[in-house]
């Protein structure tokens, strides 16, 4: 069996009726794997096209805006540049700032050499 009468019969079993361009869909999958697994795991080509075709049918994606779609996956995949054990952007901790609300921030006027218009102001 080749890999159209599979898509066919995978298409059937699923109820769908959509036309399947599996040469893009391979070549996003390979490119994912490829540039994006050496920083992510190994599930990066399956799961690029996974959601791909989610994003396509949540669209009713026409093949022209699929192909756009894939173009966008593909300059991601291209670019990918973080290492597998980089920590996620918004995973990081916020930093442990000391609680200062004990202390007065208000500038000591009886020290300030301001003139008695900024002083008013400062008040």
């Amino acid at each position: 069996m080749n890999l159209h009468d599979w898509i066919d019969e995978l298409c059937d079993v699923l109820d769908l009726e959509t036309e399947v361009d599996e040469g893009l869909l391979n070549d996003l999958a390979e490119l994912a794997h490829a540039r994006v697994d050496h920083g992510v795991e190994h599930y990066a080509g399956p799961v690029t096209t996974y959601l791909l075709g989610y994003a396509a049918g949540a669209a009713s994606a026409s093949p022209a805006t699929v192909e756009k779609l894939a173009a966008r996956a593909q300059a991601l995949a291209e670019g990918w540049d973080r290492p597998r054990d980089a920590p996620d952007p918004d995973d990081v901790p916020d930093l442990d700032i000391p609680d200062d609300g004990a202390i007065d921030h208000t500038p000591d006027l009886a020290d300030a050499d301001l003139g008695d218009q900024d002083l008013e102001e400062a008040r």
